[in-house]
């Protein structure tokens, strides 16, 4: 009778740790974009002229309480190229443009005049925002070398990142589209370096524990883990884009159904 209880008890904790973590990092976009200015389903579909014209906004977040520090600026630089092709084969988007957000500041409730100011100076219709924000936990762990029973002292840094991302309609002072994508990795080095052939090594968690990437150096490897952690964000902020637009198309379609 122990073993399921106990079994039944180490699911619950599985579990519980896993919806904390879905809430690690808090979401940060609504103090960029009142949650007021969000559109009803039928106001991207029946857009005529598609794919829009946008302009690519990517804001790197800090402010919160433990926030982790911002990707590198070539690092960063990788990730807005890599949406603006990801965003394009999601939804019916052509990015025009990437924008330099030096004065965009989170303000309470938003701002909405910021965009709209900024949008106008580029001659833009529309535009992508997206927040990127991440905060990390580091701990002491006892790391062991390959199969064998050797262990030495080390770190354990885990790393969530978060992409949240709106599509502004400046002309009509709406938001047409939300999605979000979370990303999570650990990072595993001894104290000291000299362990070259098992350490430092990240995991992607929580999908795909056994996968291992290896930093390029030890010094760099927490650079190394939010570039991975933020490419795992990327990835399902995609499917989540998408999978949101392609919602609006068939509940666009059934609109129409009933009232013909």
């Amino acid at each position: 009778m122990r073993r399921p209880i106990q079994l039944s008890f180490s699911l619950f904790s599985i579990v519980l740790f896993m919806s904390c973590a879905s809430a690690v990092p808090p979401s940060r976009i609504g103090d960029y974009i009142s949650p007021e200015r969000q559109a009803g389903d039928e106001a991207f579909v029946r857009i005529e002229q598609r794919p829009l014209q946008a302009g690519l906004l990517m804001v790197s977040d800090t402010s919160a309480p433990g926030a982790a520090p911002n990707l590198p600026d070539e690092a960063f630089v990788r990730l807005g190229e890599s949406l603006k092709e990801d965003l394009g084969r999601a939804i019916p988007v052509s990015i025009k443009e990437v924008i330099p957000a030096d004065n965009i500041r989170p303000q309470p409730n938003g701002d909405w005049t910021q965009f709209a100011d900024l949008a106008r100076q580029r001659g833009l219709d529309y535009l992508v925002i997206v927040v990127l924000s991440s905060t990390e936990q580091e701990y002491p762990v006892t790391l062991f070398l390959g199969w064998t029973t050797h262990a030495v002292p080390g770190f354990r840094r885990d790393n969530w990142s978060l992409l949240e991302l709106a599509l502004l309609d400046l002309k009509d002072n709406h938001t047409l589209i939300q999605a979000e994508g979370r990303g999570w990795a650990t990072l595993d080095r001894p104290t000291a370096p000299g362990i070259n052939q098992w350490y430092p090594v990240i995991y992607l968690r929580p999908q795909d524990p056994e996968r291992r990437i290896w930093p390029p150096t030890y010094e760099g490897a927490p650079l190394t883990l939010r570039v991975v952690s933020f490419q795992q964000a990327e990835k399902r902020l995609t499917i989540k884009l998408q999978n949101a637009w392609l919602g609006q198309l068939e509940a666009d379609g059934i609109a129409r159904r009933s009232s013909s």
